[in-house]
Protein backbone atom coordinates (compact mmCIF):
# COMPACT_ATOMS: atom_id res chain seq x y z
CA UNK A 1 0.00 0.00 0.00
CA UNK A 2 0.91 3.79 -0.23
CA UNK A 3 0.07 7.03 1.95
CA UNK A 4 -2.18 9.12 -0.25
CA UNK A 5 -2.77 12.91 0.77
CA UNK A 6 -5.85 14.90 -0.49
CA UNK A 7 -5.91 18.76 -0.13
CA UNK A 8 -8.56 21.36 -1.26
CA UNK A 9 -12.30 20.77 -0.61
CA UNK A 10 -14.50 22.78 1.26
CA UNK A 11 -17.97 24.60 1.14
CA UNK A 12 -19.03 26.30 -2.90
CA UNK A 13 -21.89 27.51 -3.98
CA UNK A 14 -24.03 25.69 -6.58
CA UNK A 15 -22.34 26.33 -10.21
CA UNK A 16 -19.17 27.03 -8.51
CA UNK A 17 -15.84 25.09 -8.43
CA UNK A 18 -13.03 23.21 -6.60
CA UNK A 19 -10.05 21.18 -7.15
CA UNK A 20 -9.10 18.42 -5.15
CA UNK A 21 -5.49 17.10 -5.30
CA UNK A 22 -3.88 13.46 -3.71
CA UNK A 23 -0.39 12.92 -3.65
CA UNK A 24 1.39 9.22 -3.25
CA UNK A 25 4.17 8.42 -1.22
CA UNK A 26 5.10 5.78 -3.64
CA UNK A 27 4.71 4.72 -7.06
CA UNK A 28 1.00 3.93 -8.34
CA UNK A 29 -0.49 2.08 -11.06
CA UNK A 30 -4.74 3.03 -10.69
CA UNK A 31 -5.71 5.81 -9.33
CA UNK A 32 -9.16 7.96 -9.27
CA UNK A 33 -11.55 9.12 -6.90
CA UNK A 34 -14.92 8.32 -5.14
CA UNK A 35 -17.77 9.83 -3.41
CA UNK A 36 -19.83 9.53 -0.38
CA UNK A 37 -23.10 11.81 -0.21
CA UNK A 38 -25.05 11.80 3.26
CA UNK A 39 -26.73 8.69 3.70
CA UNK A 40 -25.42 7.19 0.36
CA UNK A 41 -23.06 4.24 -0.44
CA UNK A 42 -19.50 4.83 -2.27
CA UNK A 43 -19.70 5.62 -5.69
CA UNK A 44 -16.87 6.06 -8.23
CA UNK A 45 -16.45 9.61 -9.97
CA UNK A 46 -13.75 8.46 -12.17
CA UNK A 47 -9.93 7.64 -12.55
CA UNK A 48 -7.10 5.89 -14.77
CA UNK A 49 -6.10 2.67 -14.84
CA UNK A 50 -3.10 0.68 -15.62
CA UNK A 51 -4.09 0.36 -19.37
CA UNK A 52 -4.94 3.66 -20.80
CA UNK A 53 -3.84 7.12 -20.29
CA UNK A 54 -7.33 8.72 -20.71
CA UNK A 55 -9.95 8.78 -17.67
CA UNK A 56 -12.86 7.08 -16.99
CA UNK A 57 -16.07 9.17 -15.34
CA UNK A 58 -19.24 8.12 -13.67
CA UNK A 59 -22.42 9.25 -16.44
CA UNK A 60 -23.20 11.64 -12.90
CA UNK A 61 -19.89 14.24 -13.37
CA UNK A 62 -19.09 13.70 -17.12
CA UNK A 63 -18.54 17.15 -18.95
CA UNK A 64 -18.05 18.83 -15.22
CA UNK A 65 -15.69 17.12 -13.75
CA UNK A 66 -12.02 16.51 -14.73
CA UNK A 67 -9.06 14.17 -13.70
CA UNK A 68 -5.55 14.68 -14.28
CA UNK A 69 -2.55 12.74 -13.41
CA UNK A 70 1.25 13.06 -13.14
CA UNK A 71 2.85 10.07 -12.63
CA UNK A 72 6.25 11.70 -12.29
CA UNK A 73 4.80 13.16 -9.28
CA UNK A 74 3.00 10.15 -8.20
CA UNK A 75 -0.55 12.88 -8.21
CA UNK A 76 -4.10 13.00 -9.52
CA UNK A 77 -6.05 15.60 -9.37
CA UNK A 78 -10.02 16.25 -9.73
CA UNK A 79 -11.60 19.23 -11.10
CA UNK A 80 -14.65 19.97 -10.21
CA UNK A 81 -17.03 22.83 -12.55
CA UNK A 82 -20.57 23.46 -12.81
CA UNK A 83 -21.12 22.01 -9.17
CA UNK A 84 -24.46 20.54 -8.21
CA UNK A 85 -25.94 19.98 -4.40
CA UNK A 86 -26.43 16.60 -5.23
CA UNK A 87 -22.20 16.50 -5.33
CA UNK A 88 -21.89 17.08 -1.93
CA UNK A 89 -19.88 14.16 0.11
CA UNK A 90 -16.84 13.20 1.06
CA UNK A 91 -14.43 12.53 -1.59
CA UNK A 92 -11.83 10.01 -1.50
CA UNK A 93 -8.75 9.39 -3.29
CA UNK A 94 -7.98 5.84 -4.30
CA UNK A 95 -4.46 4.26 -5.74
CA UNK A 96 -3.53 0.84 -6.54
CA UNK A 97 -0.26 -0.05 -5.64
CA UNK A 98 0.06 -3.27 -7.15
CA UNK A 99 -0.14 -3.98 -10.73
CA UNK A 100 -2.80 -6.45 -10.57
CA UNK A 101 -5.87 -6.17 -7.78
CA UNK A 102 -8.19 -3.40 -7.20
CA UNK A 103 -8.00 -0.02 -5.34
CA UNK A 104 -6.11 -0.77 -2.05
CA UNK A 105 -4.42 2.68 -0.94
CA UNK A 106 -7.19 5.59 0.28
CA UNK A 107 -7.03 8.61 1.60
CA UNK A 108 -8.38 10.07 4.37
CA UNK A 109 -11.17 11.66 2.82
CA UNK A 110 -12.30 15.56 2.26
CA UNK A 111 -15.69 17.22 2.70
CA UNK A 112 -17.10 19.22 -0.53
CA UNK A 113 -20.10 20.83 0.07
CA UNK A 114 -22.10 22.87 -2.31
CA UNK A 115 -25.04 25.12 -1.42
CA UNK A 116 -28.07 25.70 -3.30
Amino acid sequence: QVQLAESGGGLVQAGGSLRLSCAASGRTYGMGWFRQGPGKGREVVGGFTIYTSTPYYADSVKGRFTISRDNAKNTVDLQMNSLKPEDTAVYYCAAQSQAVGRFDSWGQGTQVTVSS
